[in-house]
């Protein structure tokens, strides 16, 4: 399979790039920018790109990946930083510059390779505060804008290019498109990434594996796509196990139960734990102490059903790119954002191998292989949840009232979307509660109440997100229905926060 290689200097849309790329059925991944040529080399890449980031070029401290890279006769494609660091390499000079953040309109100079078919003209979406002063030699300028004058160069010959923009977000016009020419036009990849291929191998691959395979399913998408790929694999080698951990949305426990029972011929066993879950929570407030032991509770559950009914020699996950991206585990610069509890909140003691079929995987792409896989459709649609469970939607301490509101609340959130017929145009929706309290009029009297706050986003694969513009009369009625149906509540929020900079849960 032909695959792009993004070198990750820490840009917050590093990750946006492989997206891209993939849409248009070329697999792309991202490594560390310190990849050394050899690791690279591994990877037996068509081509290489340098994502942006937060530093620059003429700094003391400034990631600059290893010189050997540029001797590899690979095309290269620089974004941003990636732009600079090309510039710098060849003898060009990089200056600072007065900051430019926002939408500017791209010139194009030269309409051949990797701006062919653009036009005269885009906008373009910059994000920088360094500039190429002085182009290398070698190289042209492939197109300006009014404030920096090398935009976009190339070497042709050297098959090198850099732009200052981002094409991979989507306030650039036809940003696609630019990274579609450098795939297909300059570095020949060929459009093989597709879910029946990733299935195929991903199922041979599988069954090459030896011992036993525990898998902790949820009910969601992604440990249900995982588990069934496994059992297509490996048959009854493979043993799921459902942890009801008291934190999951309302009446999901029997939910989960009887779809499995009724869709898929698995090994199916559900594990009652609440009790040891939310004793184990209590008192703790900071989010990534409970993300932490959510997961170390998971693993403790896991470990005892499988020293009691194994032996098992692995366990398997529904690990997706994100959640390894967000957890800092993919080994670039970029800071941790949270723990996932089944990426970051492993522990060390764990006594089982970890198996992660989907790990390379963002939502969409898992929800096309549900779909090759006959997952039944409603849970296809079925809006992302959170692995640590409510516990990241109550914020401060989880308590039994908290959790009824959280769940309750919740509910009726997806239920007036589903009666609007916006529940699957919408990413995810749900309502969150924390300590803050308002005083509301209940019944002509002063009642001092709970304050909740509704979530609901628009996104393609949860890494960036929009928040949902609803109809009013639609807001109202959700409000309506918290305050009159849950007695602690009295004042309802709607959280109108993007990621950036917000994150989708609360913590």
């Amino acid at each position: 399979m032909d695959k792009i290689v993004v070198l990750d200097f820490g840009s917050q849309y590093s990750h946006l790039i492989c997206r891209r790329i993939r849409d248009f059925s070329v697999y792309a991944e991202l490594v560390p920018f310190d990849i050394s040529v050899d690791e690279l080399t591994k990877h037996n890449p068509k081509g290489i790109i340098f994502s942006g980031g937060p530093s620059s070029v003429y700094n003391s401290d400034a990631p600059i990946p290893s010189a050997e890279i540029f001797k590899m006769n690979l095309p290269i494609l620089g974004i941003c930083y990636g732009h600079q660091l090309i510039v710098n390499n060849y003898g060009g000079k990089v200056k600072r510059a007065n900051k430019e953040y926002g939408s500017s309109l791209l010139s194009i100079d030269n309409n051949e390779d990797l701006l062919s078919g653009i036009g005269e003209s885009v906008r373009a979406w910059m994000s920088h505060g360094d500039e190429a002063e002085e182009i290398p030699s070698g190289f042209e300028i492939i197109g300006h804008t009014e404030s920096a004058k090398a935009a976009a160069i190339a070497s042709k010959d050297r098959g090198v290019y850099g732009i200052q923009f981002h094409p991979e977000v989507v306030h650039t016009e036809l940003g696609t498109e630019i990274l579609k020419n450098f795939a297909l036009k300059i570095c020949n990849a060929k459009q093989d990434w597709n879910m029946e291929t990733f299935i195929e191998k991903t199922v041979e691959k599988l069954s090459k594996i030896e011992g036993n395979i525990l898998c902790g399913v949820s009910g969601g998408i992604d440990s249900t796509v995982a588990a069934l790929l496994i059992h297509k694999a490996v048959g009854d080698r493979l043993k799921c196990v459902f942890v009801d951990n008291g934190l999951l949305r309302l009446n999901e426990e029997s939910e989960v139960e009887d779809m499995f029972k009724n869709n898929f011929k698995v090994n199916f066993t559900p594990i009652y734990a609440a009790e040891r879950f939310l004793e184990k929570l209590q008192g703790v407030t900071d989010p990534e102490k409970k993300r932490k032991i959510v997961g170390e509770e998971f693993i403790s559950v896991f470990t005892e059903f499988a020293e009691k009914n194994g032996p098992f020699k692995w366990l398997a996950q529904g690990t997706l790119y994100p959640d390894v991206i967000e957890s800092g585990v993919s080994k670039g610069p970029a800071s941790v954002i949270k723990s996932h509890h089944n990426v970051g909140g492993l522990p060390d003691w764990l006594k089982l191998e970890v198996l992660e079929p989907l790990r390379n995987l963002y939502k969409d792409e898992v929800r096309k292989a549900a779909k090759i896989l006959d997952v039944p459709n409603n849970l296809i649609i079925r809006h992302p949840f959170p692995g640590p469970g409510l516990a990241v939607r109550i914020i401060g301490e989880v308590t039994p009232k908290k959790l009824e509101i959280a769940k309750v609340s919740s509910k009726i959130v997806e239920d007036e979307l589903i009666g609007a017929d916006l529940y699957d145009k919408v990413w995810q929706a749900y309502a969150a509660v924390g300590d803050d309290k308002a005083v509301g009029v209940v019944g002509d009297e002063r009642k001092y109440g709970n304050i909740v706050m509704v979530r609901i986003v628009d996104s393609i694969d949860a890494m960036t997100a929009d928040w949902t513009r609803l109809p009013h009369g639609l807001l109202e009625k959700i409000s309506n229905r918290i305050t009159n149906e849950i007695e602690d509540v009295t004042w309802v929020t709607y959280a109108i926060s993007s990621k950036p900079p917000a994150t989708i849960e609360p913590q």
